[in-house]
């Protein structure tokens, strides 16, 4: 095992602030992802928190409010469980950064996308204990870690609409996969927000409070945001990330693989954000001249990822595989990273594109 407790062969991004991705083997065929194998994405150094000392502050814009232990959130509140695929804003970010130059940013592959099964209670449910005022708009999530990216460093938040947060499928979560949560992903306690960026739901959660502004965290009023491509990054401004886009990628075989050339099953993965699921995936090797539709599996919940299948007769000499994935509302990936490039890398959701070399 390497730091964290996760695999060897992780791809470390950076030590301190710990952010890794798994290799696309790992993910291939798995409907949830192992811990050790699901990707972390850290701002700042990961907090040590007691658990036994350790309290959530609800406050704000409520009638009551409430100061409350792990132990207090167990007995008061039903439990409830959401399998839900975590995905960060910069998945794919490579793509973009071989477009452009993307300073400052880590080089994510398509491994910042992750599945568990998550239990713990539901923030309506707790919203509603403490009395949410009609005025409340938002729902300001805080965390002890504190991060350097801000000036003057400031520890991380983040917020979401009141009309998410009352949804039940977010959760007030304390386990992953039927085991606590590890550290590393954000114990005692995180925010689990399916179908919204990773950056949404915020670990090591200290503080809840409704709002009638979204928060005024720099990972939300400044970080997390899509800019035009001529944008000054430190300025503020562009496109708050909310829902997560339509995107997929391939997992097997992997870019750079040699295979035979003849029959090939290829496989990966798809995710549509917001209330929308995945409605189709197409592959081609003719760079999108003509497309096979993919098998899909039926996905463990709507916030789930959905893998796909299909295959394939390889000619020999260099392929590129090129995936590209539609969602209910019939939005599909666009076709090129050209035309996404934004000065943070976020969002890329173009074609998903392998290149192999076949005997």
């Amino acid at each position: 095992m390497s730091l964290w407790g996760k695999r060897d062969d992780m791809v470390v991004h950076e030590r301190d602030p710990f952010n890794a991705e798994p290799p696309r083997a790992a993910l291939a065929g798995r409907r949830t992802t192992p811990p050790d194998a699901f990707y972390s994405r850290n701002h700042g150094p990961v907090p040590d928190l007691d658990p036994d000392a350790w309290r959530l502050t609800v406050d704000g814009l409520v009638d009551r409010p409430l100061e409350l232990s792990l132990a207090e959130l167990r007995d008061r509140f039903a439990e409830h469980e959401v399998a839900a695929t975590l995905q960060c804003a910069g998945n794919r970010r490579a793509g973009l950064a071989a477009v452009r130059a993307i300073p400052g940013e880590d080089p994510w592959g398509p491994g910042a996308t992750s599945t568990a099964r998550w239990t713990g209670v539901r923030l309506a449910d707790v919203l509603a204990e403490a009395g949410l005022r009609a005025e409340a708009a938002h729902v300001a999530f805080a965390a002890p870690d504190v991060s350097q990216l801000a000036d003057p460093p400031q520890p991380y938040g983040g917020s979401i609409g009141v009309d998410k947060a009352v949804r039940p499928e977010v959760l007030l979560a304390w386990a992953m996969d039927g085991r606590p949560l590890p550290r590393v992903h954000g114990a005692p306690l995180r925010a689990v927000v399916p179908g919204w960026i990773g950056a949404r739901s915020v670990k090591w959660l200290t503080r809840i409070s409704a709002r009638a502004e979204p928060s005024d965290n720099y990972f939300q009023a400044t970080a997390y945001r899509v800019l035009p491509a001529d944008a000054d990054p430190a300025a503020g401004g562009g496109i708050s990330l909310g829902p997560i886009t339509v995107n997929c990628d391939i997992l097997r075989p992997d870019d750079g693989d040699r295979v035979p050339s003849g029959p090939t099953e290829v496989t990966g993965y798809a995710l549509a954000g917001g209330d929308r699921t995945v409605a189709r995936v197409d592959v081609s090797v003719d760079g999108g001249r003509s497309w096979t539709q993919a098998d899909l599996d039926d996905g463990d919940s709507p916030w789930t990822w959905r893998h796909w299948r299909t295959t394939l007769d390889l000619p020999r000499g260099d392929v590129v595989i090129t995936a590209r994935a539609w969602d209910s509302a019939g939005a599909v990936q666009p076709e090129s990273p050209v035309h996404l490039w934004n000065p943070k890398g976020y969002a890329n959701t173009s074609w998903a594109r392998i290149a192999l070399t076949c005997a």
